[in-house]
């Protein structure tokens, strides 16, 4: 039964970062890599829509960070077009549709944090013709456009530059993510913003009182501009205690956030972090980190394990219409309205 819910669901997952590990090999394995490797737990998991976020490593900024955002963009059309009947590259709301009727997973990018833009916002028109939709300015520390969470002490709001990408992006189509942006940065944004925002990849700081969460005030004001949350599974940001990392753990955020911001204003934002580490760590594909708490899934892991997240729900009570919602309906409905 809860099976049956979930692949009758739409589901949709605003953040995995899988395109970085697709783009670390050499571009004739870029399409079999992400058949081999990736396409057979999207289909497991029952995903339908992913969101790929464009990471820029620490190895590429600032002088590479531009090429690499351009490679990485590349490596999606390229494992889109070597896998055309089984995922389609979407630009907005009809593309996505379209794909899912031909039991397509729609594939949709964004840029975290943008290092490839900085203050040069005249690119986002040219990555948004290169099908970029998401876009967040900030990650862990400054850009030229924001500050990122873990610089919160310093109180700052955006930058000049940073109130021209928010209008920029809002003028484009390209939704602007508020995840990893500093407090003040999110106040600033929700006092500026005129379409709605999303939050890729963030939980509930009443939770777990970790900066890289929303306050309820914060998820309030989300809703308020017609966007959506999506619950992040990183166990850090689901809870201080390493015993209560849990699937149930996730519902616990995902209840919370209905409770504050409304059943429309739900999703999911899963940000495998052990899997991508997992591809990334040489030799392939020996995980460095699987012992550290921080990225340990006990009870689910990757997309494959996305039926546990629905499994999780129905059994705490939620009904059927709020589950469908949550699982993609909602991210489905903001990237039909907002985006493109």
């Amino acid at each position: 039964m809860t099976l049956d819910l979930h692949h009758r669901a739409v589901v949709a997952d605003a953040h995995n970062d899988l395109l970085m590990a697709v783009a670390a090999r050499t571009p004739e394995r870029w399409g079999s890599f992400f058949r081999d490797r990736w396409l057979p737990q999207l289909r497991e998991g029952g995903i339908d829509i992913q969101v790929l976020p464009v990471f820029i490593d620490t190895q590429y900024r600032p002088e590479g960070a531009l090429r690499q955002t351009l490679r990485m963009i590349e490596c999606a059309h390229v494992l889109a077009e070597a896998n055309a009947e089984q995922v389609a590259l979407c630009r907005n709301g009809a593309e996505i549709d379209a794909a899912l009727a031909e039991h397509r997973i729609a594939l949709v990018l964004a840029l975290e944090s943008a290092p490839g833009v900085d203050a040069s916002v005249e690119l986002f028109a040219t990555l948004f013709r290169l099908g970029v939709r998401m876009a967040s300015i900030a990650h862990w520390g400054r850009t030229p456009l924001a500050d990122g969470s873990r610089e919160d002490a310093t109180g700052s709001r955006l930058t000049a530059d940073g109130v021209r990408a928010l209008h920029e992006m809002e003028r484009l189509g390209i939704l602007f993510d508020i995840s990893h942006l500093g407090a003040s940065g999110v106040s600033h944004v929700l006092e500026l913003a005129t379409r709605p925002l999303i939050a890729t990849h963030s939980c509930a700081r009443a939770l777990r009182d970790h900066h890289r969460n929303l306050t309820d005030d914060q998820l309030r004001g989300v809703a308020g501009t017609g966007g959506v949350v999506c619950v992040n599974f990183v166990p850090d940001f689901l809870t201080d205690d390493e015993s209560k990392v849990s699937v149930d753990r996730v519902v616990d955020h995902i209840e919370h956030v209905v409770s504050v911001a409304g059943i429309d204003h739900v999703g999911l934002g899963s940000d495998f972090v052990r899997e991508i580490i997992a591809d990334l760590t040489p030799p392939c594909c020996e995980n460095a980190d699987g012992d550290d708490p921080v990225f340990a899934f006990p009870d689910l892991e990757g997309p494959a394990g996305m039926p546990l997240v629905t499994e999780a729900m129905v059994r705490r009570g939620l009904p059927e219409e709020a589950v469908l919602k949550i699982l993609g309906g909602n991210l489905r409905r903001l990237m039909s309205t907002s985006m493109g």
